[in-house]
């Protein structure tokens, strides 16, 4: 039996060495979706990170008492739960930034950081371990979507936080406001870190 990983581990998998983005190129919707605003990026990571996190330790919790047959139900529900919170929370505080995320907070309840980090993690481990899993792991994802909104809002907008950083001669990337820019800076981004600081031996080979 693999010996349970530290509290340590588990944050630095979480944000780094196992990043959800940059390593498993997962939740990419999002990054799609919201990384165009650094306001929008901003609130829809702080609905993720605690979703993630909630979802974790609430599942960790019930695990004993959950029937495996019925465990996708039973987290989904639970998922499901505390995105309605996130959405009615940010309808009722942040009525323009909730308009301008559409459905893309709803959407929070499919996506595979949530579930996979539910079923793989937090079916498994004690609650204080799931919980730490779901925060790295979802402040790793955080922080990718903060760097990519940083680089893409300037260039497609010439602001940032809707200040104007550019100089007045500055012509928009168009591109940079639309799902190609996104994919182009994450595809670009991602290229970087896995081949400047490989962690498998694929990875290690085409850094070469």
């Amino acid at each position: 039996m693999p010996k349970p990983l530290s509290g340590s581990q588990i944050v630095l998998q979480g944000l780094w060495n196992d990043n959800p983005v940059l390593r498993q190129i997962l939740g990419i919707c999002s990054t799609l979706a919201v990384t165009n605003l650094l306001v929008n990026t901003l609130v829809m990571n702080a609905g993720l990170v605690f979703t993630v996190t909630m979802s974790s330790l609430t599942v960790s919790i019930l695990r004993n008492y959950t029937p495996m047959r019925i465990r996708m139900m039973a987290q989904t529900l639970i998922i499901a739960s505390y995105v309605i919170i996130v959405d009615i929370a940010i309808g009722a505080y942040l009525p323009d930034i909730s308009e301008a995320l559409g459905p893309y907070v709803g959407l929070i309840i499919t996506n595979c950081i949530v579930m996979g980090r539910c079923e793989a993690f937090a079916m498994k481990n004690r609650p204080w371990a799931s919980f730490l899993d779901g925060l790295a792991m979802s402040l790793g994802y955080a922080a990718v979507l903060l760097i990519i909104a940083v680089i893409r809002e300037p260039l497609g907008f010439g602001t940032l936080l809707g200040y104007r950083i550019m100089p007045e001669g500055f012509t928009p990337w168009t591109i940079m406001i639309m799902a190609p820019g996104a994919f182009f800076t994450l595809g670009l981004f991602a290229w970087f870190v896995r081949a400047k600081f490989p962690q498998t031996a694929e990875e290690k080979k085409q850094g070469h």
